[in-house]
């Protein structure tokens, strides 16, 4: 539990258009007793009937994106030999990233991209254009997106040339693309969530649980004879490479917390979920500033500063006083 808490608005590629708001789930550390996830998807331009269907022109399709010219700049071009298609989906790197981080298929990603219809060479969506990136998850995207930019890395320029079948196959009249047209983005990707903790790992500090993972989750055993803490313990675990958490920052964690006496599980959150720092806890607000994205945390908080009269209506219920332990996973950072 953690708070409830601002969501993080994401666009989605569904339609490519303008950025309507859709959800994450929430990061919960608070007085709500529950945080269950939301992962709902809006489409960004709605799909309208078209009166009548022109007949499309007769295309051979490439077999792959040499025929298409990019060229540099602050809102850059893209220039297709329309009508134009591809047989197969394929991405070109134009420009790899100096980043060690890869996207995956379920990356939260922070990009510029333009859209080019291939039967008319003409732009239908452009973030460079509205001067604002976009940032959304993979999993709410169209396939032929999320196949050409898993695996790359970030600062990367990714050209993506996708079939009918990966885009839009069905067409959608509203961004002016028609059944059977295939699809080009440039696509620059400025930033992206880490699925796990990634960095330097630090010694254990003296007096602090041993953290263990287990299954791809942390297990912790709490030192014998070592009393509960009156005040905060915050140690690093890892340190991560991205950027640092201020008082400001919207985070995206998944974490555990467990009961100093006794080591048991109070809340599992081992998946991605995103809040305002300001919303959580008193213990996440104070032992989490100056923390980096992909790093793992490790927080032995006092009851004055996460729940001092419990939560006796939680699952399962937490009696006052007592001291959490939390480990932490920080995903991404956004300031």
């Amino acid at each position: 539990m953690l708070a409830a808490v601002g969501i993080a608005s994401l666009i989605t590629l569904s339609a490519c258009g303008s950025d309507d708001p859709t959800t994450e789930p929430e990061v919960s550390p608070s007085a709500s007793v529950s945080a269950e996830p939301s992962a709902e998807a809006s489409p960004s331009v709605e799909a309208s009937p078209s009166a009548e269907e022109s007949p499309q022109p007769t295309i051979t399709p490439s077999a792959d994106l040499s025929a298409v010219e990019v060229v540099d700049g602050d809102v850059p071009e893209v220039k297709i030999p329309a009508p134009w298609g591809i047989e197969k989906t394929q991405a070109d790197v134009l420009k790899e990233g100096e980043s060690a981080q890869t996207l995956t298929d379920t990356s939260v990603v922070t990009i510029n991209y333009m859209g080019v219809n291939g039967t008319t060479g003409e732009v239908f969506d452009s973030s460079y254009e509205r001067g604002e990136p976009a940032t959304f998850s993979l999993e709410q995207v169209v396939p032929g997106f999320q196949k050409g930019l898993s695996g790359q890395k970030v600062g990367s320029r990714v050209l993506i040339g996708m079939v009918p079948e990966d885009g839009y196959g069905e067409g959608n009249p509203g961004a002016g693309i028609e059944a059977g047209t295939s699809l080009v983005f440039l696509v620059d990707i400025i930033s992206s969530n880490f699925s796990e903790a990634v960095g330097e790992e630090v010694p254990p500090a003296e007096g602090m649980p041993t953290v263990t993972m287990k299954d791809g989750k942390p297990e912790i055993v709490v030192p014998a004879g070592v009393a509960a803490p009156t005040e905060l313990r915050a140690q690093p675990l890892i340190t991560g490479p991205g950027a640092a958490i201020t008082a400001e920052s919207t985070v995206q964690v998944q974490y555990r917390a467990f009961n100093y006496a006794d080591g048991t599980i109070w809340q599992d959150a081992w998946a991605p979920q995103s809040g305002k720092l300001s919303s959580l806890i008193e213990g996440w607000k104070q032992g989490l500033v100056g923390k980096t994205a992909g790093s793992r945390v490790l927080l032995v908080v006092p009851p004055a500063l996460a729940f001092p009269d419990g939560l006796p209506e939680a699952t399962p219920p937490l009696e006052a006083g007592q001291t959490l332990v939390y480990v932490i996973d920080i995903l991404d950072v956004q300031n």
